[in-house]
């Protein structure tokens, strides 16, 4: 089916649209018939009352065969296109943030008020506990 709307549609899509231009460019305008009431000599291909009937149904029939193939072609594009950019980009690592830094946090910055930071304090060593024994609990 993919080779059909990929050539087949698309070759018979341009003959359409070149016979479509054809068509239309052979009809005679509106104001043609005036030059005839005037003693204008009229020659037509198609005779002096058939070209216009005729014409006019392969105009109709070229029109809707030029719609049907854009339409499909239409279709062969949407229906063929099923990834999507953003699933394909690769996931970037979230920025890292300091710790105590979020909303409402700006007091805990440096230099964030009028007095100097004081400095942090150092952690208590872990007691080490024996294997079989759980660690005990800090306060």
């Amino acid at each position: 089916m993919d080779i059909i709307v990929s050539y087949v549609v698309p070759t018979i899509h341009v003959v359409l649209c070149l016979f479509l231009i054809a068509v239309v460019l052979l009809q005679t305008g509106k104001g043609a018939d005036m030059g005839a009431v005037f003693g204008g000599g009229s020659q037509t291909l198609f005779g002096s009352g058939g070209a216009g009937n005729f014409l006019t149904r392969l105009t109709t029939g070229m029109a809707i065969g030029f719609m049907v193939t854009s339409l499909i072609l239409t279709y062969g594009a949407t229906r063929t296109s099923t990834s999507d950019l953003i699933n394909r980009l690769p996931l970037a690592p979230a920025p890292a943030t300091p710790q105590g830094a979020g909303p409402g946090a700006a007091a805990d910055l440096p230099n964030a008020g009028d007095e100097p930071a004081a400095p942090a304090e150092p952690a208590p060593p872990a007691a080490e506990a024996p294997a079989g024994e759980p660690a005990p609990a800090t306060p």
